[in-house]
């Protein structure tokens, strides 16, 4: 996705409003799933190197950027798809339809900012809990761990609150809206059909099967990200590598999605694939 609309922009040499979300929603994913698998080579490889506060913290308040960035950037582009798509005809509504290309600059600049505040104060002292993860495993006190957790759950719960409840609220309520208006078109298209295969009323019942993915994905992995800050499941546990799994997986998934469903974006995959066997034959 990212060499596609890089390239287009290149070729172009404008900027859409939509390649410009593409870019900084895929950088930010290539950014956290790289960091991502960092982080977890470092925890199991060097767990006492890793666990030293400094470094503990330095990851983590960058994990957390990327993060909320990658959050953000993804309800920006539900934003610009409902509003692109979307029939409504509340005055507020058409007028946001007429500036969207003008205030996405705007809106990925604020929220990039927006995102560097709220990670800031996890470089603080919440994490402070992990210091007992320097001793092994086998004497750490979980007494002692479960009381210092609970001193510092509320701060967690009120950052958790400020940096991912708001894209949170932008994604769902655009999301909602977008389905809605698909689905009241398709009901139109559905009644005026003339038994005939009709092609776009496909279209727009594969576009609200793809918005609702987006959906699932996006709360499925908001849900494993307050259960792995919350620190409610001890390091290495089943709960907690299913926890990971599901962040990796659920940004994955989510471009997987807009790759299969835009075919810009799968025609370059397709010509390196062919381009490998033509040399392997």
């Amino acid at each position: 996705i990212l060499a596609v609309s890089s390239t287009s922009w290149v070729r172009s040499k404008i900027l859409s409003s939509y390649d410009m979300i593409m870019i900084f929603l895929s950088l930010s994913r290539f950014c956290l799933q790289s960091w991502m698998m960092l982080d977890l080579f470092l925890s199991l490889v060097y767990p006492a190197s890793y666990y030293v506060e400094n470094l503990f913290v330095t990851f983590k308040t960058v994990f957390m950027f990327l993060n909320y960035s990658s959050l953000w950037f993804a309800a920006w582009l539900s934003v610009f798809y409902c509003t692109k798509i979307a029939t409504f005809t509340q005055s507020f509504f058409i007028r946001l339809k007429k500036r969207i290309s003008s205030l996405v600059p705007w809106m990925l600049i604020t929220s990039s900012l927006f995102s560097f505040a709220t990670c800031l104060p996890f470089s603080w002292d919440i994490y402070n809990v992990h210091n007992n993860f320097t001793t092994p495993l086998t004497v750490t006190n979980s007494s002692e761990r479960r009381a210092t957790m609970k001193i510092s759950f509320f701060s967690l719960i009120l950052l958790c609150n400020a940096g991912i409840a708001l894209p949170l609220i932008v994604f769902v309520v655009s999301s909602i809206l977008l389905i809605r208006s698909l689905w009241r078109h398709m009901r139109q298209m559905q009644n005026n059909a003339t038994g005939f295969r009709d092609p776009c009323l496909e279209a727009h019942m594969g576009a609200i099967k793809s918005v609702f993915s987006f959906l699932i994905l996006y709360v499925t992995y908001f849900i494993a990200l307050v259960l792995i800050l919350s620190n409610m499941f001890l390091p290495f546990s089943i709960w907690e590598a299913i926890c990971v799994a599901v962040m990796a997986a659920c940004p994955a998934g989510h471009s997987m999605i807009l790759m299969w469903r835009n075919p810009k974006f799968r025609e370059l995959p397709a010509r390196i694939l062919h381009h490998t066997n033509c040399q392997m034959r």
